[in-house]
């Protein structure tokens, strides 16, 4: 074909009738569907911690979050080192936050048909993770690098359950009910949510200080939502172990997601990698 013909071709195609080119666009976005290719990236995108007045929401029903909307993000799977995963079950999160000047909550959705929180061998557990670098300087999101550490917040369903039905035992106790007496061993955990150091591969260390960051969920109707709640970042803070969290500072945030059904687990999960974070500066009235 020669250069002097292109303009033509163009021309002609251009020319085509619009119901053509509706028809194309379609066809287009049903196959983009069927292979389940993300039509947005989370790169780029916003997440931003509201300032509120008041207590922050600790529970995924609190009507607070109801007046934040939700920015939901596209997962994409973990190929960044083996086992590789690159069909999770998670395709999508919504994320919201909101801060008030001392603490900072965020609450991540996504659909799950299934509720997995027993963690025993052969089976697996649902899980969520923030995660945020460590000093001012971005971390590879894969578990951070040497001198580039990340602090990650790791949200287990099976925690969940521990912490739920010791709460339903002190509370059983403090209605002193009659009637035999029901032994469980039920694991002593601070939180929900286990607090970590990474630095590369391999590197993933759970910290001696546990219980700063709260963690509480619920699942209904095939949809887990999850709260993860820490203090913001006050002088004495141990800042060598921990992710800067500054009314009107903007920096990045990550997000994990594990869908135990799936047997996830480890670095075969769904991921959202790097995004900013901006949170509020305090409004004094």
């Amino acid at each position: 074909m020669r250069l002097s013909t292109v303009p033509n071709k163009i021309k002609e195609i251009l020319k085509q009738p619009l119901w053509l080119w509706g028809t194309m666009c379609l066809g287009l976005l049903f196959v983009l569907t069927w292979y389940e290719v993300p039509l947005v990236s989370s790169q780029g995108m916003v997440v931003r911690a509201h300032f509120q007045e008041g207590d922050v929401p600790s529970h995924p029903s609190d009507p607070a979050w109801e007046s934040v909307s939700p920015l939901p993000l596209p997962l994409s799977g973990q190929i960044i080192t083996r086992p590789v995963w690159p069909e999770p079950s998670v395709r999508a999160l919504s994320i919201r936050s909101i801060h008030n000047g001392k603490e900072v909550a965020f609450l991540m959705e996504w659909q799950d048909a299934t509720v997995n929180e027993s963690l025993t061998p052969g089976v697996f557990r649902d899980g969520a993770a923030v995660a945020l670098p460590v000093g001012d300087a971005p971390a590879f999101f894969c578990m951070g690098q040497l001198d580039h550490y990340v602090n990650i917040w790791h949200w287990k369903a099976d925690w969940q359950s521990d912490v739920d039905r010791r709460a339903a035992r002190a509370k059983e106790s403090r209605r002193k009910r009659k009637g035999p007496r029901r032994f469980e061993v039920i694991p002593r955990r601070p939180s929900s949510v286990e607090d970590l150091i990474g630095g590369g591969f391999s590197t993933l260390t759970s910290k001696e200080r546990q219980g700063r960051i709260k963690g509480q969920a619920e699942w209904k109707r095939g949809l887990w939502r999850v709260v993860m709640k820490r203090p913001l970042t006050v002088a004495g803070d141990d800042l060598e172990n921990e992710a800067m969290l500054i009314p009107g500072r903007l920096q990045a945030v990550a997000f994990a997601v594990w869908n135990g059904e799936n047997k996830e687990r480890n670095g075969q999960k769904a991921v959202a990698s790097w995004m900013q974070l901006q949170i509020d500066p305090v409004v004094e009235n």
